[in-house]
């Protein structure tokens, strides 16, 4: 699994907004400049996640971007989607809708092993969870084992 640019920025761009949740909207002028996003590349990643649901925005001087929702219900998965659509494709296509033959027919499984860990995780984990540095233990646990920071 590769996580894009796009979706990075985006993680990054909606945890700028839980830390700063209680300062009311915020413009996506200081959100790049806090997390070293291009603003050009960035106002395009908030259009979408405004258009899931993940954010809110408000126009004017007093305006700039806000959580639709609390940061303990916004998951990564949640914002990975918005800006990138399914989280694991194979080939640009959901595992669900593929269909092999032959000795290949054991690969459809696996992807959506593949597929089911991954939301495991990206789902488990909320906005909030990053906010507080209080990842959940089981995620702790896979980011504590040596071989998990190994590139092999």
């Amino acid at each position: 699994m590769r996580i894009s640019a796009r979706a990075d920025y985006a993680v990054r761009a909606v945890l700028e907004l839980a830390v700063r949740q209680e300062d009311g909207p915020v413009k996506a002028e200081a959100i790049a400049a806090a997390q070293g996003i291009p603003h050009k590349f960035l106002e395009g990643i908030l259009g979408d996640l405004r258009r899931a649901g993940v954010v809110t925005s408000r126009r004017g001087g007093g305006g700039g971007y806000g959580l639709a929702r609390e940061a303990c219900a916004i998951t990564v998965a949640d914002v990975i989607r918005a800006v990138d659509g399914p989280i694991v494709s194979v080939r640009g296509e959901r595992p669900t809708g593929l269909a092999y033959t032959g000795s290949a027919e054991p690969l459809l499984p696996l992807w959506i092993a593949l597929r089911a860990n991954v939301r495991k995780v990206l789902e488990g984990v909320t906005m909030a969870d990053i906010a507080a540095d209080a990842l959940p233990e089981p995620v702790r646990r896979l980011a504590a084992e040596p071989a998990a920071w190994e590139n092999p």
